[in-house]
């Protein structure tokens, strides 16, 4: 039975998240994706591994997301990366990390390096998606598009079987969130593993993320046949064993 707790941000605000406390070993960090939560197969296959082998754990849903407080259209890059920092503090305290970013969560994974600096010895990213609300939808829209999202200051986007809650605030916060353009040179271990078959991102916003690390040993793996969440069961042991290469 998994366990999640709560985090009071304030009286009528709290993030909900799950952790495995470590006195003096490395946490896993695994940051979800845009409109996701922790009830999927990936924040539960990779606690499961950090149990069995005594690693600390984190995963946290940002506000608006899951069973955490506050309203998704409220959110942005800024608040989510700052709620990350807040209980990266919290519960990781001192202690070095891996971050696993899936998505968004990548674009999360990378505006911590700039607080963790050398806490950080490793960083696993999948289907990775930072600068995603400018190149994969600002630019996309529609003329029509962007002059609903500026009047109504939202718009609501269709994708498969889900509809995203678009706001303007939303794409202005992300330009102030451009990481692609930044370098990282602390010696770490960097993977990306990102689906062949990904409909959501394509595996060259992976390339660009090994590109900023100028002095991690790095790779990329693309998984054949593989979709944007890698979540079945064949995919999770390849994320299992990119993630044990790491720790």
């Amino acid at each position: 039975m998994i366990k999640y707790n709560f985090y009071k941000l304030s009286k009528s605000k709290k993030i909900r998240y799950l952790k495995n406390n470590q006195k003096d070993k490395p946490y896993i960090v695994f940051l979800h994706g845009f409109m996701s939560d922790l009830d999927g197969k990936k924040p539960k296959a990779f606690l499961r591994y950090a149990i069995k082998n005594k690693l600390g754990f984190l995963a946290l849903e940002y506000s608006g997301h899951g069973k955490s407080s506050g309203k998704f259209t409220n959110g942005n890059i800024s608040k989510w990366s700052k709620e990350t920092t807040l209980l990266i503090k919290k519960i990781v305290k001192k202690n070095n990390l891996i971050l696993i970013g899936s998505s968004m969560g990548s674009w999360i994974s990378l505006n911590q390096f700039k607080i963790f600096k050398k806490q950080i010895i490793g960083f696993l990213g999948i289907g990775s998606a930072p600068e995603f609300l400018e190149h994969l939808m600002w630019k996309k829209f529609t003329k029509k598009m962007k002059k609903e999202i500026s009047t109504k200051k939202i718009i609501n986007l269709k994708h498969g079987n889900y509809e995203y809650p678009i706001t303007l605030q939303l794409i202005k916060d992300g330009r102030k969130n451009k990481i692609l353009n930044k370098n990282i040179n602390y010696k770490l271990k960097v993977t990306m593993v990102h689906g062949e078959k990904d409909e959501s991102v394509p595996s060259s916003y992976s390339k660009k993320v090994l590109k900023i690390f100028k002095k991690a040993k790095k790779k990329i793996v693309v998984v054949k046949k593989g979709d944007h969440s890698l979540s079945s069961k064949k995919w999770l042991k390849i994320l299992i064993k990119e993630l044990s290469l790491i720790t």
